[in-house]
């Protein structure tokens, strides 16, 4: 084969299938999505303002909570805008070039917020198990310094899994049966052994979805024997409740993550996976504003003095 009919073998961008080809259902999976959209930009945004804007809010769990909604805006407008497109064109292609940054980008953030999951169940334990030294344990240099290890480390990581994915030839079929570029789905196109790629795969996954998530685990057993040593009930309802938001999201976050990224591909279902994928990539990038800080007394309550300087 010479190089010209190398070039012409080579996919210079990716189809995909998304949820539907039916019109009267795309346009109902536009608005929803849209919907999903503006509403997770909007609790985010409310989330980091209400924050800066408050000195009492100043505090490391709040910080890392800002870290957060700045990640979930990122998360989703890295699969969504390029999926509302989709929605309403005919053709429904990325670039190549398109796909690796799309890919880079969704990765990474998913990455992040594995780490910042884990970051914040150590703040919750330092908060509840000792109470005394948390202002000389959580510094702002300790807590500055764990924010740019979980941004930097995933950066790098994606990087390195994004090589051991696009070096592979990729010369067709180049129907991405996903409505973004994962990696899962797109290793199912290449042309070639991915049995390597895959095992780059599966390594970071257990670096970096098991540490964080071991820490977690650890954590919350501290948390959960000082909890009950608690002599009265409604101090052990208190501490539970700062805890019951942040589980809630891992146990979706890495439910599904799990599920996806570490189960061998002969199990693999792509129509399913789209599924899933919805829940990291669209639904807790929206419902973690709810979950984590509009539930919170502090954060309502600056709500209420915000809204009510608005009526004056």
């Amino acid at each position: 084969m010479n190089m010209v009919d190398i070039n012409h073998t080579f996919v210079t961008e990716f189809i995909f299938l998304g949820f539907s080809n039916q019109p009267r259902v795309q346009l109902i999976l536009f608005l929803v999505f849209l919907g999903c959209y503006l509403l997770t930009v909007l609790g985010n945004v409310t989330i980091i303002s209400v924050v800066r804007v408050n000195p009492q809010l100043h505090t490391p769990m709040y910080f890392f909570l800002v870290n957060l909604s700045f990640l979930d805006i990122s998360y989703i407008s890295t699969n969504v805008p390029q999926m509302l497109l989709n929605l309403m064109t005919r053709w429904k292609t990325i670039s190549f070039g398109g796909c690796v940054i799309q890919m880079y980008f969704s990765l990474a953030f998913g990455m992040t917020e594995c780490f910042l999951l884990g970051v914040m169940a150590y703040d919750r334990y330092v908060a509840i198990c000792q109470p005394l030294h948390y202002a000389a344990i959580m510094t702002w240099k300790l807590c500055t310094q764990l924010a740019v290890f979980c941004w930097s480390s995933s950066l790098m990581s994606s990087m390195v899994i994004n090589i051991f994915t696009f070096q592979l030839p990729f010369c067709g079929p180049n129907i991405l049966n996903h409505y973004f570029c994962e990696v899962p789905a797109v290793l199912s196109l290449a042309c070639t052994d991915t049995s390597l790629a895959e095992m780059v795969v599966f390594i970071f996954s257990m670096i970096i979805v098991f540490i964080p998530f071991l820490l977690i685990i650890i954590s919350y057993s501290y948390i959960f024997l000082t909890v009950l040593q608690i002599q009265t009930a409604q101090g052990r309802a208190k501490a539970f409740s700062t805890c019951a938001s942040h589980l809630t999201v891992v146990v979706i976050f890495y439910g599904t993550a799990i599920f996806m990224y570490m189960r061998p591909r002969i199990r693999s279902s792509q129509g399913r996976d789209k599924v899933i994928a919805l829940f990291y990539t669209i639904i807790m990038p929206m419902l973690n504003p709810i979950i984590y800080s509009l539930r919170n007394k502090d954060v309502k309550n600056v709500l209420r003095k915000l809204l009510a300087l608005l009526k004056c």
